[in-house]
């Protein structure tokens, strides 16, 4: 049918222009003239599927913004820190505050150690182990002052005022 026509080779096409999105959907093809000749029509069929032959219009792609804001687009990965480290002294609260609440300290550690289990909750590490230390300190100090009353109080039992 197509006798005597020959074949022009493609122009040579550099990577396609734009985004994905944009290549990936081939744009329309221009109205064809009514009259045209059997090698422009042959050309036409030829290159139907290819993206950047001069039968189609060049599209300019409407994700530019995207493409100048996402120039180097990055990964991030949040790694919060293991906040089963911190220790919250909490059986040691309780102790305290059952057996040995010496001024009421003992108390006052349970919840520096119950305000630990929280601040872990919310992953706050640096507010987490201030309260553990805090509640670490008003354990050894009520632990301290409690065992030291009861060795006076083991003492002047042994040892009444009276004989002196």
């Amino acid at each position: 049918p197509f006798e005597g026509v020959a074949w022009s080779p493609r122009p040579p096409q550099g990577p396609p222009q734009g985004c994905f999105t944009c290549i990936s959907k081939p744009p329309a093809l221009q109205q064809a003239s009514p009259v045209l000749s059997p090698s422009s029509a042959v050309y036409l069929m030829e290159s139907k599927s290819c993206k950047g032959d001069s039968l189609r219009p060049p599209v300019p792609c409407k994700h530019s913004v995207e493409k100048k804001t996402m120039t180097n687009p990055t990964t991030v990965i949040e790694i919060y820190p293991d906040t089963t480290e911190v220790n919250d002294y909490y059986l040691w609260s309780i102790f305290n505050f059952v057996y040995l609440n010496f001024c009421c300290l003992g108390f006052i550690a349970l919840a520096y150690s119950l305000k630990v289990r929280d601040k872990k909750l919310l992953n706050d590490l640096n507010g987490a182990v201030e309260d553990a230390k805090t509640a670490r300190l008003f354990n050894i100090t009520s632990s301290a002052l409690a065992t030291f009353c009861i060795i006076l109080i083991f003492i002047f039992l042994r040892y009444p005022l009276t004989d002196y």
